[in-house]
């Protein structure tokens, strides 16, 4: 996709939705590490769901800590992996506490230091809650990406890198958020539904699917 196609593609999205947010629920930096953690092969529509009765009783790392892990088992056992998850997240508010003094890091490096934080969760917490210009690469975004021809690659580090380079920088602060909801809602994983895409003219995915009869 050459630069000028790419702009207009960020200019639509950004005409179309200026202000995209997460569809995760949260108040603080913490509660948003907590709910991207759960979200890990789950849909932000069930982490919600745990979360909200989860945060009323304990939204601090000292509180998930005093909950304890079975506790806090119970709470996410909707969720996939959950008993990995739980023990990931008690062992993450131990490191917050005795490291941080409660308070989520604001680097990369110390995020993924953190039990059961990648590369993935740590952008995502990066930018929504510390305004960081980052790329979080899901499975949305890969697709989107490579469907478009817009930042091909084979792996979602390599999509990252390439989104990177080639987004213009008026628009890297919510590239995140645009491109996963347009894989989510509008380019999706079996039936794209190119026939409503509002960049379907910019893109390189053949054969477009046409609008159900």
């Amino acid at each position: 996709m050459k630069p000028a196609q790419i702009k207009t593609l960020f200019e639509r999205f950004a005409a179309a939705n200026p202000q995209p947010r997460t569809e995760l629920e949260y108040n603080t930096p913490f509660e948003l590490l907590i709910a991207v953690m759960l979200s890990a092969q789950a849909t932000d529509v069930s982490v919600n769901k745990a979360t909200r009765p989860l945060f009323a009783v304990a939204n601090t790392p000292q509180a998930l800590l005093d909950l304890g892990e079975d506790r806090l088992r119970e709470a996410i056992r909707t969720i996939g992996l959950y008993k990995t998850k739980a023990k990931n997240i008690i062992a993450t508010c131990r490191i917050l506490i005795d490291q941080y003094g409660g308070e989520v890091p604001q680097t990369r490096e110390a995020l993924e230091a953190l039990p059961g934080v990648g590369r993935k969760t740590a952008n995502v917490v990066l930018n929504v809650a510390f305004g960081q210009d980052t790329i979080a690469v899901d499975t949305h975004i890969f697709r989107v990406a490579n469907r478009l021809g817009l930042a091909p690659g084979k792996t979602p580090l390599e999509v990252e890198t390439r989104l990177a380079k080639v987004i213009p920088p008026d628009y890297r602060l919510h590239a995140h958020h645009w491109l996963i909801l347009h894989g989510r809602y509008v380019c999706k994983a079996r039936k794209p539904e190119c026939w409503r895409c509002s960049v379907a003219d910019l893109c390189a995915f053949k054969p477009k699917t046409a609008a159900p009869q």
